[in-house]
């Protein structure tokens, strides 16, 4: 091949190659346009599903637990973080948290999993009530009448025997 027709063939190439990542882009924005859609199920505080169109960012957040509900109980000690509702509620407010640093809220949360680990004063099972108690205090209010697609999952400890909920989060960017 001579030398022009390796330049030719390059060309070729970028220009095809320019042209797809423009008819892609023009997809993105075509669909960047379109609502999240959410899949009820009649009933029930979580949702079916989620469809994220083509062309939204998405946050995933790691897997959050909660702050110490007190700091001058040692570690180690059950007072530290609480029971399982008491830590429901400060991860969600820690979620909150992140979330917010990134403009984003609850409402925009799509998705969550969550693993519950057995409490020593609930029979050493997962409190899943509490979980539940404290998922309805954040999701599918009057003031967040946002519903998620989540899975929660009973699991046999988590990292710090003393944690009893660990939760994960994929948010939608408006």
């Amino acid at each position: 091949m001579t030398l022009k027709a390796k330049h030719l063939f390059l060309l070729f190439i970028l220009t095809v190659f320019t042209s797809c990542q423009t008819a892609h882009k023009d997809d993105d924005n075509e669909h960047s346009t379109e609502e999240v859609t959410r899949f009820e199920r009649e009933g029930s505080s979580i949702l079916k599903g989620v469809k994220v169109p083509a062309g939204k960012s998405i946050y995933f957040a790691s897997g959050i637990v909660a702050n110490p509900k007190d700091e001058t109980k040692p570690e180690g000690d059950r007072e530290r973080f609480g029971n399982t509702y008491e830590q429901s509620v400060s991860t969600l407010k820690r979620i909150a948290d992140y979330l917010s640093e990134e403009g984003l809220g609850l409402e925009d949360v799509v998705a969550m999993k969550v693993y519950v680990a057995p409490d020593p004063e609930n029979d050493n099972k997962p409190d899943f009530d509490g979980w539940f108690k404290a998922y309805a205090e954040f999701f599918a209010t009057e003031e967040n009448p946002n519903k998620v697609a989540r899975s929660t999952i009973g699991v046999f400890t988590l990292v710090n025997p003393n944690m009893f909920i660990e939760i994960e989060v994929r948010a939608v960017y408006k």
